[in-house]
């Protein structure tokens, strides 16, 4: 009997469970997503959409990629937790896979991209106090205005988001913050002697897109190197082909000392997040210092392989290149007021849209999605455009007539 209600069960029911029974703490689009293949997502009441936010860039691989959900069902079936209490058969196997194909000596494996932000603080500033000799507790970590890399306490006392931020208190100490591409900030806080680390998002995406000058991430990489501090990227949604590169760091040929990744290296099928590093800085943490019950779990380690394979196998980084070009070529073809802005790097895009009469980037949304296009407002008057990596060009030209039609129906 409960299990007939379930599968009967209305958009307007699930939006009524989640209200009475879910924390209130998002406010989502009102669509409620029952199936999801490739590009496109269903809604409860078997309404096509295009997905044109892929889970914050977890989805680059597509919704239910099989090669991945194959991968995870197999294994499902096999071993699915062990803790890192004892070894297990497939951890050291992705652990060579990972740090291979991206180019270090080790990882770290965690779950979400705040867990794995919050290793790379830890481990930013073991290196500080071990390697570098800062004075015990004095460590500073350099970030960004407008960064977002999380949610916990400690990232959220270095956001400059109020919604984030306001009535969390007390904050974490530790923390420099500086303009965005800003080389000349960055050179001044890097006087101070305390700093361990400098942690950056080579885009930052919750921001809405912002792309920083070419030459950026190269020059503050170099400021880093001169002053004996960790370039630290967090990649978590720039990350896995999304930009148009493995990295968006590649774009500008930099290694960041601590690279930081989520989301697509499991392409949305299970939580898998990692921090990779050299010897030098990851041999800092020994046993008992930092870990995860659920990180490096046999399940997310045979997903995050056949995850990064398929982004191989099927050139998205190249794809999102070629793609991205065209999307922002098309969208600047678009004759309204109400696009003010439009900027990205790959398939990473952002409008900036200007309210005309009362309406704004959360009617937009609403209508995109009465014509069949899912996407976000961010920061009020920002919407992001991030299909899915493996959307063909003629599902993208399909997406811009609707964007096309519903921007000009305003």
């Amino acid at each position: 009997m409960e299990n007939n209600m379930i599968n009967k069960i209305t958009s307007e029911r699930a939006i009524q469970l989640e209200e009475k029974y879910g924390a209130h703490n998002y406010h989502p689009l009102p669509v409620v997503l029952a199936k999801g293949k490739g590009a496109y997502v269903w809604d409860l009441e078997g309404k096509q959409y295009f997905d044109f936010l892929s889970s914050y860039s977890a989805v680059n691989q597509g919704h239910c990629h099989p090669a991945i959900v194959n991968a995870m069902t197999e294994q499902a079936q096999k071993l699915c937790l062990t803790s890192r209490a004892f070894y297990n058969d497939c951890l050291g196997e992705y652990e060579k896979f990972v740090t291979e194909y991206f180019g270090f000596d080790k990882v770290l494996p965690m779950n979400t991209g705040a867990e794995g932000v919050e290793t790379a603080l830890k481990l930013v500033r073991k290196w500080a106090y071990k390697i570098k000799g800062i004075p015990k507790n004095e460590a500073k970590i350099i970030v960004c205005d407008g960064n977002f890399h999380g949610r916990t306490i400690t990232i959220i006392s270095f956001s400059d988001d109020p919604e984030a931020k306001d009535d969390f208190g007390p904050y974490t100490p530790g923390m420099i913050r500086i303009p965005y591409n800003d080389l000349n900030a960055l050179e001044i806080a890097l006087q101070n002697e305390n700093v361990a680390a400098f942690l950056v998002e080579p885009i930052q995406g919750e921001a809405g897109v912002f792309v920083p000058d070419s030459g950026y991430l190269k020059s503050a990489f170099n400021l880093c190197k001169e002053n004996n501090v960790l370039f630290v990227a967090d990649e978590v949604q720039t990350g896995i082909a999304r930009t148009g590169k493995l990295l968006a760091c590649d774009h500008e040929n930099v290694k960041p000392d601590v690279l930081i990744l989520g989301k697509a290296i499991s392409g949305g099928v299970f939580p898998v997040s990692a921090v990779l590093a050299d010897d030098d800085v990851m041999l800092c943490i020994k046993p008992g210092e930092h870990g995860s019950t659920f990180g490096g779990n046999p399940i997310a380690c045979k997903v995050a392989i056949a995850a990064l394979q398929v982004v191989s196998d099927e050139g998205l980084a190249e794809k999102a290149e070629n793609l991205g070009k065209t999307l922002r070529d098309e969208l600047n073809k678009i004759d309204s007021e109400m696009i003010t802005l439009i900027r990205g790097k790959g398939l990473l895009n952002a409008i900036v849209i200007k309210p005309v009469e009362g309406k704004e980037a959360w009617d937009v949304c609403v209508a995109l999605k009465e014509n069949g296009l899912l996407a976000k407002p961010t920061h009020g008057d920002i919407i992001r455009f991030a299909p899915p990596l493996v959307i063909t060009e003629e599902q993208l030209m399909e997406c811009v007539d609707i964007i096309k039609k519903t921007i000009l129906a305003f």
